[in-house]
């Protein structure tokens, strides 16, 4: 019977998989670009589509350069490929005529607490920008001079000034979903009305995403008033170094984390230590290939790329399938996840990540290992608590429309989002809302390690004291032959799911 080592929290959870268990873990990262910089160089040179970036700036023009916070991939690494890639893109510019005077970068942080001095400092601004040569705006989504737009599928389009009012519009991304990079980040420098209605069945496939129409929609309607080009990178998962060195992509290390006495001692230290250790592990993330282009062109080539280096296969969907949720939430500053977080680290995230078919069967079971514990940062997190409060009595569909609407016109946490102390307070239910794909195929959601049986009943989910049990309860659930799969994260990976038929 193997053991898997899971990361739980902050600690290392094993679990003793069945017999048959299917054990889904990532492909060691592929070669990396030596050069990031040369590569970002060459792909505006020569984009996928379109004009070369020299042909689109206007020499002496103003121009708006679209990043996000890197949320994404988890964890993150203080070395990040897209730092040197919004170097070079500020260099190239000043090389074509556009003066780093001239040149604005816009944070596009959607409805995510806005980026402080912490998070900017994990974008290292070039050397330019730390001049103050170069102007740095974070995006604000309730801004009352947002340009309107128009409409994208019945969504009305307001975007911050420095989007409608340039010359020229560059992003630079990477590639990490349909809703995440490319003309994603556009829709992050929009109105709160485009962030709440993007979402996607599937966070690799856009055929059923209204978030990518949204987006495209957007990049179209930017494209009337000034060009739009964007870079866009397809990184490698990260790597872990120190004593994890090897996890989750070495079965050798997965064996020594498994069996080593200091995973017991570990686990015996104060929570705040455990934290401090883990973040203290070196990561490095590599970047496999840079594309430029109109930014959904070169967005989609970057996305195929990332996934088809990335991808896992799985012949058939599971019955159930065990999911470690981390001691992290998938939003700048990184903090101790609430219920809610942790539900969408599990479900909107870990079960989006698929293509071809959704990785569990209808009715399936999905198993979050996690504490749950009701425990709020405070004040970045002060409108999940406010979503507990408003949903203590049911998650209706109505009572949760009303809710979400007296939060939206709620002036104190507007005010608190407005200064950058915390998230909108539109986040939580869009959380929500990014969990519905998964669940309409659920029969269950088990949460193994549950201290908090309130706040996982009041999200309709089931708590179970361990691992084991909950393995055994899904196993029931199944009628006793269940494929049962463990996903080794994090980081989160993609899975092609294929229908067990020959």
């Amino acid at each position: 019977m193997p053991r898997v080592p899971l990361l739980v929290g902050t600690r290392v959870v094993v679990a003793d998989a069945p017999a048959g268990s299917v054990i889904l873990r990532p492909s060691p990262p592929g070669e990396s670009i030596a050069d990031v910089g040369a590569a970002v160089r060459d792909a505006f040179r020569f984009p996928l589509a379109g004009e070369p970036l020299e042909r689109l700036a206007t020499p002496g023009g103003r121009t708006t350069i679209v990043v996000e916070p890197p949320v994404l991939p988890i964890p993150g690494s203080n070395r990040d490929p897209r730092q040197v890639a919004l170097a070079a893109t500020i260099d190239e510019l000043e090389r074509i005529g556009i003066r780093s005077e001239r040149q604005t970068i816009l944070v596009a942080g959607g409805l995510a607490r806005r980026a402080g001095r912490r998070e900017l400092e994990l974008l290292r601004a070039p050397e330019p920008a730390r001049r103050g040569a170069v102007a740095v705006e974070v995006h604000d989504v309730e801004r009352p001079d947002l340009v309107d737009l128009g409409a994208a599928d019945r969504t009305p389009l307001r975007v911050h000034p420095a989007l409608a009012d340039t010359d020229l519009v560059v992003s630079v991304t990477a590639a990490e979903t349909v809703l995440h990079g490319g003309p994603a980040a556009l829709v992050a420098a929009a109105g709160a009305e485009a962030l709440r209605a993007s979402d996607a069945y599937s966070l690799l496939e856009t055929s059923a995403s209204l978030g990518w129409r949204i987006a495209t929609g957007l990049e179209r309607a930017l494209a009337t008033r000034a060009p739009v080009v964007g870079v866009s990178l397809a990184l490698n998962l990260p790597v872990l170094g120190g004593a994890v060195h090897g996890y989750p992509y070495d079965p050798g290390a997965l064996e020594a984390v498994a069996g080593s006495p200091l995973r017991r001692a570990f686990g015996l230290l104060p929570g705040a230590v455990r934290a401090r250790v883990l973040r203290s592990l070196r990561c490095e993330i590599g970047a496999a290939a840079a594309f430029a282009g109109p930014p959904s062109v070169a967005h989609a080539e970057a996305l195929l790329r990332s996934i088809d280096a990335r991808s896992v296969p799985l012949d058939a969907p599971l019955d159930a399938l065990c999911i470690g949720i981390p001691r992290t939430t998938p939003y700048l500053p990184r903090e101790r996840p609430n219920p809610l977080l942790a539900a969408a680290l599990g479900l909107a995230l870990a079960l989006r990540l698929w293509r071809d078919a959704f990785p569990l069967v209808e009715g399936g079971t999905a198993i979050l290992l996690h504490r749950f514990h009701r425990a709020f940062a405070h004040p970045t997190q002060q409108p999940y608590r406010t979503f507990f409060g408003a949903t203590r009595y049911g998650r209706e569909p109505d009572e949760l429309l009303e809710a979400e609407r007296a939060a939206a016109s709620d002036a104190r946490a507007l005010a608190a989002y407005r200064d950058g102390r915390a998230c909108h307070p539109l986040l939580p239910f869009a959380d929500w809302a990014a969990c519905a794909p998964a669940l309409t195929h659920l029969g269950a959601v088990l949460v193994a390690g549950c201290r908090d049986a309130v706040a996982a009943r009041q999200l309709g989910f089931v708590p179970v004291r361990g691992v084991g049990a909950a393995l055994e309860m899904a196993r029931g659930r199944a009628g006793g032959d269940a494929r049962v799969g463990f996903l080794l994260s994090p980081p989160y990976f993609p899975i092609r799911v294929g229908t067990g038929e020959a």
